[in-house]
């Protein structure tokens, strides 16, 4: 069987839908068209339909789309119809964050355990999870079945905790180190996250709104001066 590509710009589009037909199904709306979606999520209704196709076929001409059918459909296609076992290694600031979210609960992902080096995080308790020495984390990964490993480390020691988490059969790592972490092994998936890229991202956006701005205020100077 020959084996799906799915554009990695249509993957990331998948989270909105299931996040904007959850608020679809929260208001009581029980049908949907890509003409509705589009103007709730600012894409296309032509891209809409393209994304969805690329997975089965979820409407129906002339109806649209069952809200709560393809809610279930989308989470089924996301992954998060069952629920991942998480931990999270490292407990700074943005561990203890992250830690803290209760949407992970929401969404099927579970945090089961939470390590760091500093002893003094081991009196710290979140959601119910005590932090634990990161020297725990062996036994505790041969014990329990964890699907997802957050790494809010120091970068010189993703790495080794990576080999580490790779050693141990954890299959997905979700890195915030601030460092590309690339590893040989194939049946580890890895998602860097770089939390300042979205951040540049709005700079970029604001700059060029400054620049248009600036542009049509020369503009229309030089339509007074002419006048």
């Amino acid at each position: 069987m020959e084996e799906r590509r799915i554009a990695s710009a249509v993957i990331k589009r998948m989270p909105r839908y299931y996040r904007y037909l959850g608020q679809l199904i929260d208001n009581g709306i029980k049908k949907t068209s890509s003409k509705e979606l589009s103007a709730l999520m600012n894409i296309t209704a032509s891209q809409i339909r393209q994304d969805l196709n690329n997975f089965g076929c979820f409407g129906q001409q002339g109806y649209g789309y069952d809200v709560n059918s393809l809610y279930l459909e989308v989470k089924k296609i996301l992954g998060i119809n069952h629920a991942h076992n998480m931990i999270i290694v490292g407990c700074g600031n943005l561990g203890q964050a992250l830690a803290n979210y209760k949407n992970f609960g929401n969404r099927g992902f579970n945090v089961i355990g939470i390590f760091d080096k500093n002893p003094e995080t081991f009196k710290v308790s979140i959601r119910g999870v005590s932090v634990s020495d990161i020297e725990e984390m062996p036994p505790f990964l041969k014990d329990n079945e964890v699907d997802i490993a957050v790494l809010t480390l120091p970068k010189e020691a993703v790495y080794q905790v990576a080999t580490l988490l790779v050693d141990h059969n954890v299959k997905g790592i979700w890195n915030f180190s601030g460092m590309e972490l690339v590893l040989p092994d194939r049946s580890v998936i890895v998602e860097n996250t770089q939390l300042t890229d979205s951040l540049m991202t709005l700079a970029y956006r604001l700059n060029d709104r400054r620049q248009l701005e600036k542009h049509r205020d020369q503009l229309r100077d030089s339509m007074k001066t002419v006048r």
